[in-house]
C-alpha cells in the first residue's frame, strides 16, 4: 500500500473531501494538521509550492489538492496508484 501524506486544517471543506475519498479507497494516510502546528505550514510550502490545504502526496508523489485528486481518481489512476 502506497503512503500516503495529506496537509490540512480542520475548517477546510476539500480537506474534509479528500480525506473521505481517500477513506473510501481504502487507503491509510497521515495527516498534517497546519493549523495545530504552523511549522508544519512552512514544510508543506517547501515541498508542495503552494500555500493552500490541502495538499496531497502519494510516495512521496506531489499530487496537488482535493481537484488535482479527484481528477486522478476520474482518469483511473487514483486506485493503482495508491496499491503501489
Amino acid at each position: 500500500m502506497a503512503k500516503v501524506l495529506l496537509y490540512t486544517t480542520g475548517t477546510c471543506p476539500y480537506c474534509s473531501r479528500a480525506l473521505r475519498l481517500l477513506t473510501r479507497k481504502g487507503a491509510t494516510y497521515e495527516e498534517i494538521r497546519i493549523d495545530e502546528d504552523p511549522r508544519q505550514r512552512e514544510d508543506m510550502i517547501a515541498r508542495s509550492g503552494r500555500e493552500t490545504v490541502p495538499q496531497i502526496f502519494i510516495d512521496e508523489d506531489h499530487v496537488g489538492g482535493y481537484d488535482d485528486l479527484v481528477e486522478l481518481d476520474m482518469a483511473g489512476e487514483l486506485e493503482p496508484r495508491l496499491q503501489q
